[in-house]
């Protein structure tokens, strides 16, 4: 299915062409978690984030949406939109499974366009409060059935 391993995945350990995918939020929130070491990198992906929400009304912004991000000539970001706001409520944590589920579709697609290997965190079980037995399998479901080459890094700043 995937490649478990430790280290960065900001920094993917791969030839070719990459995605760093990571899961954000439906409120234009960026501060915190794995966007933070993103961020530290690379200053593309947040300020796309944060175009991309602010123009909601115009785009496809939203749970379950995905874009990818240019940040070096084979490297791009996927924030995929996965959880519905930043904090715990009545209706729970905020991981949304089917969202993840929908962006990880879209990844995909755009993955196999650019004959691409994808690198992440694991998505959706850091400050999402998602459950890895929940998101291994969509990502084998939509990444690896697919043919993806998908490395999921282990590093103390946790999945987004």
């Amino acid at each position: 299915m995937s490649e478990i391993t430790r280290g960065d995945a900001t920094v993917p350990s791969a030839e070719g062409a990459k995605v760093i995918a990571h899961v954000c939020n439906d409120i234009g929130g960026w501060g915190r978690g794995f966007v933070l070491a993103l961020s530290r990198r690379r200053p593309e992906p947040e300020a796309a984030y944060r175009a991309w929400h602010r123009d909601r009304a115009h785009d496809d912004f939203g749970l379950g949406a995905a874009q990818l991000v240019r940040v070096e000539p084979s490297v791009r970001v996927a924030d995929m939109v996965g959880r519905r706001g930043i904090g715990k409520g009545s209706k729970g944590v905020p991981v949304r499974y089917e969202a993840i589920d929908t962006a990880l579709a879209r990844l995909a697609d755009e993955a196999v366009r650019l004959g691409a290997s994808v690198h992440m965190p694991r998505i959706g079980c850091g400050l999402a409060g998602g459950k890895w037995t929940h998101v291994e399998p969509l990502i084998a479901g939509r990444l690896a059935a697919r043919g993806i080459a998908v490395t999921v890094y282990d590093h103390g700043e946790g999945g987004a």
